[in-house]
């Protein structure tokens, strides 16, 4: 029954498309000049006329295989500073474009956009994407290991400008060499790629590799890009000072004013590597963190929010999975309870060098109530192997008076996007070792190893990992220790044609999450999920219905909430879920989820509702509401959150937000507004306002309150 099993997978999988989609020409040729472009979305200069274009764009949604309905075309230029994208989206109906977004890093999947992808090594694994939209909104990502991980986090240094006349809208892109690395050779030739959304169609278009097992990020499916000739390192030192002043009151303060300077210095090593030294690095402009009610017995993971930490965060990606990090930046410069520890100083070495990345960051943060001043490394080696496989190392440690943690590690993944045919494979591993000077078993490990096939028509996944009781990770993240996990994932998403509305089946008939203990072998928890039915349609929309199966094994006591204490033993429940979305293309979309069934002894009902109205390019609003009843023999509750922000842009440079938040278990009602001027590329002026209110009483009382404004320029050399 097995290998029937086995062979009919193989089978399905092989039948889908196994051609590499490839539409000639395949590649473009970027045509040197000797003056600056003037970049106003115009176009209208000679040297775009004289400039080799491409406009074989193929659909790969919603008709796949089927040329645009609507034409599309690119050129390119270069001089010794700049590349320079032309792009020319022609549209019958121009009254019909859908933009709604304006500012820096906007979330480019509801509105008409156009992303390019840039693979300067040509190694086929890694580049950079920039994305705009017919408002000039710029956002833009690193991409690495062939798509499998994109920091969007990262801010290039780059502009566009645009317009939206009758005959469509037109973009045009300068970005200075210096904002990539490359290899310094006489010729350069690098992997390109093109994709334009047409909202309103549901329509997405591509140059090349419009495969649907594969997106954009996939930079191994990328085109070519030649012509590039003479090209010479620029900006060997960069420096980014910053200026911070403001006001501070605190409820057990009178308040104070403050001010601070630092900055970052950029030097390159060499073209393709980068140093790094930062001074009294500062934080200020970042928003506050999400505040979560935690109904789980384990910890709650917060994302990394400091642009400093960002920017390098794939240099430092370790292949043991989102469970067990060694490397966890916010145990930098953050306290346990979530307060910031100032950052003295730190240096960096970022970059790659033929087919080895290297990855070496070393911070001192300062003394700060009876947290100690700290060093924290992390040192990270990867090498490719072939085309998108390879092997890596990491190590980790901290050191402060009297006690020293660390962690190394080793990691490989073997990845190809040609299985039985083009289909995508991956398979790796990854094991770690730590040590903790003062503990009384010092040593500990933790291992995982998984196999993934991520495609269109079939996705599978089976992982194993395990974290020893000693494992002890003081600069990463553990949401569990002592345990192994064994997870396995089947998922069927068939395109029914004899449904003209329907875009895509989708139907999960495995989902298993097994913890048991890595001493006893006892049961921790499980979890399973069953989709018998899930569907996207050509409209946009999405619907899902799930039915849940876990467990959870207490062998102490679990206060789940004030005064609820929920005995030992070992529960089983079944819940039901319902979660609906609406088409992001519209000026008001959503999200709506229902989670209700059995909970321990009890029962419990999960709401949750998330809408956005964007009411014009310049405004937008948004809503999110999540609601927990719960009813159990030991006590029944409600707990609430709320959050909620408003945008307004004023153009492409100039932005601001108001974000609030509340809890039913914090009771307290947080503000953030924040308002961020572009002046030019790479600089940035920051006006920020924190307010926090105490609501306990009837009578809201202020707990906190910052003003700031921060002034970071750049400057290069």
């Amino acid at each position: 029954m097995m290998k029937a099993v086995i062979v009919l997978f193989i089978l399905l999988m092989y039948l889908q498309n196994s051609i590499a989609q490839v539409s000639y020409p395949n590649e473009i040729v970027a045509l040197r000049i000797d003056k600056k472009i003037d970049i106003d979305g115009e176009l209208n200069e000679a040297e775009w006329q004289r400039a080799e274009a491409i406009s074989n764009f193929t659909q790969r949604e919603l008709e796949f295989g089927k040329p645009a309905t609507e034409r599309t075309k690119v050129a390119i230029l270069y001089d010794q500073q700049n590349l320079y994208i032309g792009v020319w989206c022609y549209d019958k109906k121009p009254d019909q474009i859908i933009a709604r977004k304006m500012q820096r890093d906007f979330r480019w999947s509801g509105d008409d956009n156009f992303e390019i992808i840039i693979d300067t090594y040509h190694n086929h694994r890694d580049g950079y994407l920039l994305v705009t939209n017919p408002n000039g909104a710029r956002s833009d990502a690193l991409i690495q290991d062939n798509g499998k991980y994109m920091n969007k986090s990262w801010d290039g240094v780059w502009d566009v400008r645009t317009r939206i006349t009758e005959e469509g809208w037109f973009a045009e892109f300068e970005i200075p060499f210096s904002t990539f690395k490359f290899s310094q050779q006489q010729e350069q030739v690098w992997g390109i790629n093109f994709e334009r959304n047409i909202r309103r169609k549901r329509e997405q278009v591509m140059w090349q590799g419009w495969s649907r097992d594969s997106d954009i990020e996939q930079v191994s499916r990328a085109g070519v890009l030649k012509g590039l000739k003479g090209l010479q390192s620029v900006n060997l030192l960069e420096l980014k000072p910053y200026v911070l002043g403001g006001w501070q009151n605190r409820i057990e303060s009178n308040g104070e004013t403050t001010f601070n300077v630092g900055g970052d210095i950029n030097y390159l090593l060499t073209p393709t590597i980068k140093f790094n030294l930062t001074l009294n690095t500062d934080f200020a402009q970042v928003e506050s963190d999400l505040t979560r009610i935690n109904l789980s017995r384990f910890s709650l993971y917060y994302p990394e929010k400091r642009e400093f930490f960002l920017e390098s965060k794939d240099y430092f990606d370790f292949g043991m999975g989102r469970r067990i990090q060694p490397f966890y930046s916010r145990r930098i410069g953050i306290s346990p309870d979530r307060h910031e520890i100032p950052i003295i100083a730190g240096a960096r070495v970022l970059g790659k060098q033929g087919k080895t990345t290297l990855g070496a960051m070393s911070i001192q943060t300062a003394a700060k109530d009876s947290i100690p001043t700290t060093n924290f490394t992390v040192l990270r080696w990867r090498q490719d192997v072939g085309q998108q496989s390879g092997i890596g190392l990491i190590g980790v440690s901290k050191l402060e008076k009297g006690k020293q943690n660390g962690v190394i590690g080793g990691d490989f993944i073997y990845s190809t996007d040609k299985f039985l045919g083009d289909k995508n494979f991956r398979l790796g591993g990854a094991v770690a070792f730590s040590y903790t000077s003062d503990a009384s078993n010092k040593t500990g490990n933790a291992q995982r190893v998984f196999l993934s096939l991520p495609n269109d028509f079939i996705e599978f996944d089976m992982a194993w990992e395990r974290s020893q009781k000693d494992f002890n990770p003081e600069v990463g993240f553990l949401r569990r220790e002592n345990y192994q996990l064994v997870y396995t994932e089947l998922q069927f998403n068939p395109r029914p044609k004899f449904l003209p509305f329907m875009r895509q089946v989708v139907f999960k008939p495995l989902d298993i999450d097994y913890y048991f203990d890595d001493q006893t072998g006892q049961l921790i928890s499980f979890g399973s999920e069953f989709r018998p039915l899930g569907f996207s349609t050509k409209s946009g929309e999405f619907f899902e219905f799930n039915i849940q199966r876990d467990a959870e094994n207490l062998l102490e006591p679990f206060e789940i909430h004030d005064d609820v204490l929920i005995p030992t033993g070992e529960y089983w429940f079944t819940r039901y879920e319902i979660q609906v979305h609406t088409f992001s293309g519209r000026p008001l979309f959503g999200f709506g989820e229902i989670n209700w069934g059995e909970f321990y002894k009890g029962h419990r009902t999960q709401l949750q509702l998330f809408l956005v109205y964007r009411l014009s390019k310049y405004l937008s609003f948004s809503v999110n509401a999540r609601q927990n009843d719960v009813n159990l023999p030991e006590g029944a509750f409600t707990t609430q959150e709320y959050n909620g922000r408003v945008e307004y842009a004023f153009n492409p440079n100039l932005f601001g937000s108001v974000f609030g938040q509340w809890n039913s278990n914090d009771r307290e009602m947080l503000f953030n507004f924040r308002l961020n001027w572009i002046p030019k590329p790479g600089a940035d002026l920051y006006f920020v306002v924190n307010q926090s209110f105490d609501t306990n009483t009837s009578k809201w009382k202020g707990t906190n309150t910052a003003v700031l404004s921060k002034l970071v320029w750049r400057f290069t050399l």
